[in-house]
């Protein structure tokens, strides 16, 4: 009667087990050495040869000759044993008994002694799958058996064994066949069997066993039907639905030669196939050019592909269409040889560089910057005479008010500084033409015109939300700020207003100066600059009946003057206060330090203009001299 491979050639002593050294050594000194345990376990993949160990184990305790590693296999007990039909040996399919009644009955057998044999052996195969009542009626048996009894656990899941079990067994672990001696077996039993095949074909087999030996006995019975008695690639490959490897060794030289018409050939091909499966393959194919360490892929590129074909499967986990995912993976490939790694890229560089000479390095340092001292009068004589004469009222009497200060503009290659004071208004100079022409009524006019209330400007909103800001900043900055600042305008990024703060409140509005510089840039732009117009007391008492003497228009025209645009340094600005004992900028200061003309060297160590040549490293100063 015909026998599949499996059973045919099942081993019959432990000399026979294949990938097992360690499992078989121990069992055989422990049998030399008559240190026998009373319950073993043996756990490990399908196939690996816990169930013929079990036999084998089993035998070698029964044997007449005694206790041994080397039983006869030609007395009765052995006779008995390797026919399975000995009676001292009980075999128990725990997934067809599992239940507490089944244990019963085991435990009820363990009672007796053996009918003629020295042992009596309970062999319990896929033994997790017993219930917990079962193991539990289990257990005082397994920990303290008759001399007599001998149990033999086998399963595939330890880990669903209770802890209470793998206390009172001691625990064998088989381990997965290594593919080469899987291999060596089938070429063993073909011989044996006088059956034609070719070594690739079989390294397919044994690689599809995945270390399982009967997985492999399988394949290769269905071979030898499939393949009329002699194993070629082409059926083994036809029999598994894979990909035959010489397509695949195919492939990768397209992908190196980036062949594109006949990678799209190759997919064409491959739509008769399960991409997963072409990937596993390619991923197996890659990992035996790396252990044999072919020249025609580096290990960098390898390990390029071997991420490729993850990052396919995890696409194709979810789901994706097989075909086109297999298309990606395998255009990324070609890709991924385009990348350059380091080492190729500094070589490069190396070969490119070699044979140059550089002849001179240029230095260049920047030159020393260069002081300029020159006069208002010579900036206008530069000016074109057009442009004199179209300024504005507002632009010609500038020169009045910036007479007696000291300026210092700082101009880099494209940049020069603001100004540091504004036009004045030219309200000045109505009120003077007006006194000239001796006529009460038209001065008078002239004041009132002053005295009109200026419209709302669009930006009052913006404004006032500044006010909400600080108040809800600090709520006593807010008042004072509220109650000292008049909202005037904002024009071409200049906010202009008019302050009346005094003692406390200006100190207040000076120290808190950051936070309102803050919120400003905020709501009206990062780069505006603030004006502050110096409010003093106005004179509004002047009525149409009242005579316009020269003396009353001067009056008036200097409280006007009094109120001067100018610049964040200005006499009457918040930050003039801060600034003006180390300034040359104070017009009001009489005849105290700051108010004095300095020498143009000096200025050079103010520490603002220390600051400003720091900031914006000048080649050039130029110190304006006004007469």
């Amino acid at each position: 009667m015909s026998l599949a491979l499996a059973r045919k050639y099942r081993p019959a002593t432990f000399d026979d087990l294949i990938g097992q050294e360690a499992v078989s050594q121990t069992l055989s000194l422990a049998l030399d050495g008559n240190r026998l345990s009373h319950a073993y376990l043996f756990s490990g993949l399908r196939g690996s040869g816990k169930t013929s160990t079990a036999r084998i184990f089993a035998k070698a305790l029964l044997c007449e000759k005694g206790t041994t590693s080397h039983p006869c296999g030609t007395c009765t007990h052995c006779v008995m044993s390797a026919e399975n039909r000995h009676m001292d040996i009980i075999e128990m399919d725990a997934a067809s008994n599992r239940g507490i009644d089944d244990i019963k009955d085991l435990i009820e057998h363990t009672k007796y002694k053996p009918s003629s044999a020295r042992y009596k052996i309970f062999i319990i195969d896929e033994v997790h799958m017993l219930t917990n009542q079962a193991f539990n009626a289990l257990l005082k048996t397994l920990e303290e058996p008759p001399d007599f009894v001998k149990f033999i656990l086998a399963t595939t899941d330890p880990l669903k064994l209770p802890a209470t079990i793998l206390s009172r067994t001691q625990h064998f672990r088989f381990k997965k066949i290594p593919q080469n001696l899987v291999l060596k077996h089938l070429e063993h039993i073909l011989n044996l069997e006088n059956i034609g095949y070719e070594k690739e074909a079989l390294d397919i087999i044994a690689r599809s066993g995945a270390g399982s030996l009967r997985d492999s006995l399988t394949l290769l019975d269905q071979a030898i039907v499939y393949s009329k008695n002699f194993v070629d690639v082409s059926t083994v490959t036809g029999m598994l639905g894979i990909i035959e490897p010489s397509l695949l060794e195919q492939l990768l030289d397209d992908i190196n030669r980036k062949d594109k018409s006949k990678i799209l050939a190759f997919i064409k091909m491959a739509a008769d196939y399960e991409a997963e499966m072409i990937l596993d393959e390619l991923t197996l194919y890659l990992k035996e050019l790396l252990l044999t360490q072919n020249s025609k892929f580096t290990p960098m590129i390898i390990e390029r592909f071997f991420r490729i074909i993850a990052d396919a499967k995890g696409l194709l986990s979810l789901g994706s269409d097989g075909e086109f995912v297999l298309t990606l993976t395998l255009f990324k490939m070609m890709e991924a040889l385009e990348i350059k790694d380091i080492d190729a890229m500094i070589r490069g560089l190396e070969k490119e560089l070699k044979g140059v000479e550089v002849s001179e390095i240029m230095v260049t340092t920047p030159p020393e910057t260069e002081i300029i001292t020159i006069t208002e009068d010579e900036i206008v004589a530069t000016l074109p005479k057009k442009k004199i004469a179209e300024e504005t009222p507002q632009q010609a009497q500038e020169p009045s008010i910036a007479k007696s200060r000291n300026r210092v503009t700082a101009s880099s290659q494209d940049a020069v500084s603001e100004p540091i004071a504004e036009p004045i208004q030219s309200t000045v100079s109505e009120l003077q033409q007006d006194s000239d022409s001796n006529t009460s009524k038209s001065a008078v006019t002239k004041i009132n015109k002053v005295a009109e209330p200026v419209e709302a400007n669009p930006h009052q909103k913006t404004f006032d939300a500044l006010i909400q800001k600080i108040y809800d900043r600090n709520y006593d900055l807010g008042a004072c700020f509220e109650r000292n600042i008049e909202f005037e305008s904002f024009e071409e990024g200049k906010l202009t207003w008019g302050s009346a703060a005094e003692g406390e409140d200006k100190k207040q509005l000076i120290t808190h100066w950051g936070v309102i510089n803050m919120f400003v840039k905020e709501l009206f732009g990062f780069e505006t600059k603030i004006v502050n117009i110096a409010k003093k007391k106005t004179y509004r008492g002047l009525t149409p009946n009242h005579s316009g003497s020269n003396e009353q228009v001067n009056k008036v025209a200097k409280t006007v003057e009094a109120k001067t645009a100018h610049s964040d340094a200005d006499s009457g600005s918040m930050l003039e206060d801060i600034e003006m004992k180390s300034s040359c900028i104070a017009p009001e200061a009489g005849e105290t330090e700051a108010a004095k003309e300095k020498d143009p060297s000096s200025l050079l160590e103010e520490p603002m203009i220390k600051e400003a040549i720091a900031l914006f490293d000048p080649k050039k100063v130029r110190i304006k001299r006004n007469s």
